[in-house]
């Protein structure tokens, strides 16, 4: 009888205990292993990962369920089981790889995850694996193989890049790390050549403006950059050698390293990179082409999941760089005839916390992204006679610059399952930025002081009215400083999947851009022997913008191979164009003031075509055709007839990139970018071998580029060895108008950004 009671009183906990099935198996592909793939039970926060053997063991209540199979490079598999049994369900997977992207998620276009093929706006991709197919030592490298971009280099003495999207010049564009502006202006002239590709998982690109989600200056289109994150405990250590033009050597060391925790719920990966690059003089007359180039960086990102439905992510990192250009010699910057320093010192840190609830449908994301830079540089030329020399050598133009940006916001995201007979994820933030510059050469009686703060709040319907037929509408309402009054920039999106293979996107949005102090065409240069300044018109207000894009997207795949191309169209016209109008010459040389002109236009088209046939060759290339005018003419040099062109702004330009890998061990990469003509100002200067101030026409270029690659493999020690080498550049493209000595034009510079560079180098890695 006691023993009947007994059974009585646990009979309902034995029968809860019942209830509960389990799932195992093990997650494959190509007949190998997938560690740390994620397996999650669609619309619940049941879930867990595979071990380093591929497996996995997940228990949840009786019921009907979708599970998801997913790894980062990887197509996502979906089954759909039932669980009533307490007996073990084997389930296995076998994750086909995602050679194209195509099935990657995004959170650049709307801010939250989406499949590339599900975002309403397209959003390209760039992994670190490419990075390592076009031998990419930093950012700037690696962003010349996307459709739509151009990288530039823009001074002959310090060489800066900027980023130019569909035409318009690196002020246009913003770009973000782990999805933060906190690239602040000075940054942006040195930073992606000061980011170094090992750093990066990772990067995401929107053409077209989303000033809607990120504010200001985001009209040609965004750039974020994600930072590597810990999957698994490993490590990489690599050595570069490059030799450019048979007389310069650069040195390249980076390695990085991940741990995490048996419980998977925390982990550190850690970077390091250090580059001495010698000066490159390519026309003989001990003035370098390429400056001299000093980097030491290094940083760590950190998770933590201390509850299943929360994360905590947080990075730093540290960035120190030297670089040098003018005449070559073994003298302080000021005893040069002619040169640039610069020492910069970069801090950057981002904190984000994510939590979950309400069953998966909602989210709160609390963020902070920060930076902080300090320079000291000099930027001068020795003038030929007295008093003006001993009035230099008693106040030589050295500067220095301090910049701070903070930025902190919030993020609420909420799905309906149930929408109007669809279902939608809406978004609502606020976020507040914060740029202090101070910029100052007492020499030249030139100061930057200038604070700028920006409170902005956004809202967004990500609307699937159909599973083929997303309607994306959103606005963001800036309230920024230097601007009289609030800025709303309104955008909609309209995406409908066809026959599963293509996708038809229409985009409307409207954007903005800030009259702040210090940008990308603020430059101090040299010109006709003297300093070219520029300074901002009293009057002068923002730039307004109108975007329209258009494209169609096709993907299909057959047994041995997949091909795919994008179509899109992009128009955007700009009120209040901003414009340099030449003020004419001071005691220091050329000077330039930024004003507003009548209105500009940005038109044309991006074709980019994708194929892979049977794993072993994968093709990607772009071309991008496109006009840009002012609507009505400017003047560009004093005394010279005004144009309405885009200089340096060719109508024409594109990549091809090639990865052969008959083999695990053996890879073989080729890559190609198309620079076409463009329209440049060219300034005289004594004994520069150039007479006069006029227009010239460049040359089209373009670049061959090609690596080999071969692992060696050793089990025992789980290590692995990589050995490769190739050739940059191979044909030689490089300007060769190149101005000569102190007086030149340090501006005129066009097409490649380094000559013919031969390369080899190692890598150490965990298996």
């Amino acid at each position: 009888m006691k023993n009947a009671l007994l059974v009585i009183l646990f009979l309902p906990l034995l029968n809860l205990y019942s209830q509960t099935g389990s799932l195992t198996g093990t997650v494959m592909s190509q007949g190998e292993v997938l560690p740390w793939a994620t397996i999650q039970l669609k619309d619940t926060q049941l879930g867990t990962t595979t071990d380093e053997a591929g497996k996995y063991l997940l228990e949840a209540p009786f019921g009907t369920y979708t599970v998801v199979c997913k790894s980062i490079g990887y197509k996502s598999l979906e089954k759909v089981i039932t669980l009533n049994n307490s007996l073990p369900l084997q389930l296995n997977f076998q994750l086909d790889e995602d050679v194209m992207g195509l099935e990657q998620v995004v959170v650049t276009g709307t801010r939250t995850d989406k499949r590339r093929t599900d975002s309403p706006v397209i959003v390209n991709l760039i992994n670190s694996k490419t990075l390592d197919n076009v031998v990419a030592s930093n950012l700037s490298e690696g962003l010349r193989f996307q459709p739509g971009l151009r990288i530039e280099t823009d001074c002959q003495t310090c060489n800066y890049t900027q980023l130019r999207i569909n035409g318009l010049q690196g002020g246009y564009s913003q770009i973000l790390i782990n999805g933060r502006p906190i690239f602040s202006p000075l940054t942006g002239l040195y930073g992606m050549e000061q980011i170094p590709a090992n750093m990066i998982e990772r990067i995401e690109i929107v053409r077209g403006g989303v000033s809607a989600l990120y504010g200001s200056s985001a009209i040609g289109g965004t750039v974020n950059v994600m930072t590597k994150i810990p999957r698994k405990n490993d490590y990489a250590l690599t050595y570069t050698y490059q030799n450019m033009g048979n007389n310069s050597n650069d040195h390249l060391l980076v390695g990085n390293a991940t741990v995490v925790n048996t419980k998977k719920n925390a982990g550190a990966t850690f970077f390091v990179s250090k580059r001495d690059r010698d000066t490159y003089d390519d026309n003989g007359d001990n003035f370098s082409e390429l400056p001299q180039l000093k980097n030491n960086s290094f940083g760590t990102n950190f998770f933590y999941i201390p509850q299943e439905n929360q994360k905590l992510e947080a990075s730093i990192s540290s960035i120190n760089e030297y670089r040098y250009g003018g005449e070559i010699v073994d003298k302080p910057a000021h005893m040069a005839q002619q040169s640039e320093e610069r020492t910069h010192n970069v801090l950057m840190g981002s904190l984000d916390y994510q939590i979950n609830f309400n069953e998966e449908k909602s989210a709160f994301i609390l963020y902070y992204g920060g930076q902080y830079t300090d320079r000291d540089h000099y930027t001068g030329i020795i003038p030929d006679e007295e008093p003006q020399l001993s009035q230099f050598y008693a106040n030589p133009p050295y500067g220095i610059s301090n910049v701070t940006t903070h930025q902190g916001g919030v993020q609420y995201n909420h799905r309906f399952n149930s929408f109007m007979g669809g279902k939608t994820v809406f978004t609502f933030g606020s976020e507040y930025v914060y740029d202090e510059v101070l910029d100052i050469i007492e020499a030249y009686n030139y100061k930057i002081d200038q604070t700028t703060r920006n409170l902005g709040g956004f809202a967004q319907n990500d609307w699937d009215i159909t599973p083929d037929l997303n309607f994306l509408s959103g606005f963001r309402i800036d309230q920024h400083n230097l601007l009289d009054k609030a800025i709303i920039s309104p955008r909609l999106s309209l995406l409908y999947k066809w026959k599963k293979e293509t996708q038809l996107r229409l985009g409307w949005g409207t954007g903005f851009r800030a009259p702040q102090a210090f940008d990308t065409d603020l430059h101090i240069a040299f010109a006709g022997g003297g300093i070219s300044r520029i300074s901002l018109s009293d009057n002068l207000k923002e730039e307004r913008s109108n975007s329209f894009t258009a494209s169609v997207n096709y993907d299909k795949a057959r047994e041995h191979f997949i091909a795919g191309f994008t179509l899109e169209g992009f128009y955007t016209h700009l009120n209040d164009a901003f414009y340099l109008f030449p003020l004419g010459e001071d005691q220091f040389g050329e000077r330039f003031e930024k004003r507003n002109g009548s209105g500009a236009t940005v038109k044309g088209i991006t074709l980019e075509t994708r194929a892979n046939f049977d794993y072993l060759l994968q093709v990607d290339a772009g071309l991008t055709l496109q006009a840009s005018q002012f609507d009505e003419a400017v003047e560009n040099i004093e005394g010279l007839e005004a144009k309405r062109e885009f200089l340096r702004t060719p109508n024409k330009y594109g990549y091809a990139t090639f990865t052969y890998t008959p083999t695990k061990k053996f890879s073989a990469s080729a890559n190609i970018v198309y620079t076409g003509p463009m329209e440049l100002v060219h300034f005289s200067g004594e004994g520069t071998g150039q007479a006069m101030d006029e227009y010239n026409s460049s040359s089209s270029f373009t670049e061959l580029s090609i690596r080999l690659g071969y692992d060696f493999e050793f089990p025992n020690i789980d290590t692995g060895l990589e050995i490769f080498g190739g050739l940059k550049n191979l044909t030689n493209a490089y300007q060769n108008d190149f101005d000569l000595g102190k007086n030149r034009d340090s501006n005129y510079v066009y097409g490649p950004g380094a000559p013919r560079t031969v390369f080899v180098g190692l890598r150490i890695k965990s298996l």
